[in-house]
């Protein structure tokens, strides 16, 4: 395996995006460029990932608190290297994109020569280098999310989940469903809504604390992937219905004590937390839509009494849904 300390590091990076800022963007601005200047790319490479040639890609940005989520999309089919070493911790969610040839390199972890990366995600801890060089079978767009490091450290000590680790390559579908609602506020700079990115950002740290244990990866003794599929579709079909654990156990022929302990190592937490987090998904994109109340909402998702609603919602965001329904931003109607 080659050795990714073997490559030209970028070093000098701020030590959080408050210093960042002043050198990229103003906080919650959205900011396309292709192709930028040398010397804004020597300003900025050690806060974003280093792309040679640089008219290789379009990149628009936007910046909160704690979080920088850039979008990259790609405009060339020849060889392109990516790079970056920083102080930020960074995830990659590749949304679609395959390649003719090429390789990608963390250290900590194995290289990849994987062809089809959509729908992949990569984390790569602050300080650990990552490289990149592929040739385009089809076009690519990755969304970057950089993260203070000092503030997701604060979120791994609460947890007590140990140092983070590098994963190249894993899939998480809720995950990924945060991440493509960031996508979607950078698309649409009119409607950007600063509070509601930072609160996705949050989110997004929360979630690789819960990841960071089993590093995104299956672990040895969990669901098979079809396993894993049955049981996450049954889940989504009945969020609202209080679900036993031997009916999920039945469905992928396991007594109830195997299943527990198999879900939890693929999915990090017990079946009925995750039943609930789930549910908590639902009603954000629900009282996204502003057309019912917090209560009907709760309701329609099988909680009994507003104040349990209220309750389950803000142990798992963090906020009351009613602020989280005034904070969202509001979804074009349908046609």
């Amino acid at each position: 395996m080659r050795n990714v300390h073997s490559l030209p590091a970028i070093t000098d990076a701020p030590a959080s995006f408050n210093h960042a800022s002043r050198h990229a963007t103003r906080v919650g601005a959205v900011v396309r460029s292709v192709g930028s200047p040398r010397a804004c790319r020597d300003k900025q490479r050690a806060t974003q990932i280093d792309i040679f040639p640089p008219e290789a890609a379009e990149r628009q940005e936007m910046t909160g608190r704690g979080i920088r989520a850039e979008l990259v999309q790609s405009t060339s089919r020849n060889r392109v290297e990516l790079r970056y070493r920083g102080t930020s911790h960074l995830i990659l969610a590749y949304e679609h994109g395959a390649r003719r040839k090429g390789e990608t390199f963390i250290d900590g972890a194995r290289s990849s020569t994987l062809r089809d990366f959509a729908r992949r995600l990569t984390f790569l801890p602050a300080g650990h280098d990552y490289f990149e060089w592929h040739q385009l079978r089809t076009s690519a767009r990755v969304l970057c999310v950089y993260f203070d490091a000092a503030e997701l450290n604060v979120q791994s000590v609460l947890t007590s989940s140990g140092p983070l680790k590098p994963c190249l390559f894993f899939e998480d579908a809720s995950l990924c469903g945060t991440l493509y609602k960031l996508s979607g506020l950078l698309e649409s700079p009119g409607r950007g809504n600063l509070p509601y990115f930072e609160a996705l950002g949050m989110v997004l740290m929360h979630e690789l604390v819960r990841l960071n244990g089993r590093a995104g990866l299956p672990a040895r003794g969990g669901l098979a992937a079809w396993q894993q599929r049955l049981v996450g579709s049954y889940i989504e079909e009945h969020l609202s219905e209080q679900i036993a654990l031997a009916t999920l156990a039945s469905l992928v022929r396991l007594s109830p004590y195997h299943f527990s302990r198999a879900f939890k190592q693929s999915f990090g937490v017990p079946p009925h937390r995750y039943h609930t987090f789930r549910r908590i998904e639902r009603a954000k994109l629900l009282l996204e839509r502003h057309v019912l109340s917090v209560t009907d909402v709760g309701l329609s998702l099988g909680f009994n009494e507003t104040s349990t609603f209220t309750t389950t919602f803000r142990k798992v965001t963090g906020i009351t849904p009613s602020r989280y329904d005034r904070s969202a931003v509001p979804l074009p109607a349908q046609s």
